[in-house]
């Protein structure tokens, strides 16, 4: 990418897009095309379309998606499909009806099998069933791949496909039903210390281990891959890519984190009554080591950021 270049960050306001905006921006991008859900809706056609003809991006990183954790994607999986569906028809037909020149597609970890091999690389992709849980989601996704792909191999296009491993930063989401383990404990721990609450209570053993990355981590990523990773000429379409720490630490591990982290000095309970969940889940991130990327932010610093950030949007 060139430094004037015109560059199309789709979900600007989220937690990767957000991230993507001030990597770029600190990297000395200034030309960014940026819009609001109210501007542009992503999952109309037309508007996407008209959006493309009129300003022409030569770069896109399509990080808008429709997200959520278990109860959400429980509750609303007609939602999660047809959104997501939608939203990355849309923009990566207008990439290619429009010259685009390079895409980054950002997935998710769930597109691997339940019971994928650890840690999971990328030929592990379509090996098994999914989660069913966030089946749909999944599915939409791995949808998107398949579309890069497709596009790359018939039209010559040069779409990449990436990732990423369970993220947290500023700008997630601390919702109390509909957030990620880190950012949902967050905020359990920080009500637990305001209101002097004795005891938190995390599900499980916490014995499961996971694996985290800092949100401006994973945007440096992707600019690295949009800078160096080609795939035209490959007879598959591209192949994917990993993006993580490759690092995991157990769920008790990174509730005593964050305890530590928010000063919350009650007890940590256990739920043994509730079930664990997978027991292993981390990416296979050699891939992106030999391209010669490594994450820079360690878990213990990123979540000072990530609670810092939940105190200055007044969450507490």
């Amino acid at each position: 990418m060139e430094k004037n270049s015109r560059i199309f960050v789709t979900g600007h306001r989220g937690l990767v897009g957000s991230a993507l905006v001030k990597v770029l921006k600190d990297n000395g991008f200034e030309n960014l095309l940026l819009r609001t859900h109210s501007e542009l809706d992503l999952a109309d056609q037309f508007q996407v379309d008209q959006f493309f003809k009129v300003e022409k991006p030569d770069y896109v990183f399509l990080a808008a998606a429709k997200v959520g954790g278990i109860i959400a994607n429980n509750t609303y999986p007609a939602e999660f499909i047809f959104s997501n569906l939608q939203i990355q028809n849309n923009i990566i037909d207008s990439c290619h009806k429009n010259g685009t020149r390079k895409l980054l597609f950002l997935g998710s970890s769930c597109i691997y099998p339940k019971f994928a091999m650890q840690p999971m690389d990328e030929a592990q992709l379509l090996s098994g069933k999914l989660e069913p849980t966030n089946e749909p989601y999944a599915v939409a996704k791995i949808a998107g791949i398949v579309m890069c792909q497709s596009y790359n191999r018939q039209y010559g296009t040069n779409y990449i496909s990436v990732m990423p491993t369970n993220l947290y930063g500023p700008g997630d989401n601390y919702h109390p039903e509909n957030s990620h383990v880190l950012p949902a404990l967050i905020r359990r721990f920080h009500e637990a210390k305001k209101n002097q609450i004795s005891e938190v209570v995390v599900w499980g053993t916490g014995k499961p281990l996971r694996e985290f990355l800092f949100s401006e981590d994973l945007a440096r990523a992707c600019v690295f891959l949009m800078n160096s990773y080609e795939v035209q000429g490959e007879t598959d379409g591209g192949q994917i890519v990993n993006i993580g720490s490759g690092i995991e630490v157990s769920i008790r591990e990174l509730a005593e984190t964050i305890k530590e982290v928010v000063g919350y000095e009650g007890k940590l309970i256990f739920d043994l009554t509730k079930p664990d969940g997978t027991p292993r889940k981390l990416l296979d991130v050699s891939k992106l080591h030999r391209m010669g990327w490594k994450h820079q932010v360690e878990l213990k610093e990123g979540i000072r950021i990530a609670y810092q950030d939940f105190l200055n949007r007044n969450f507490g």
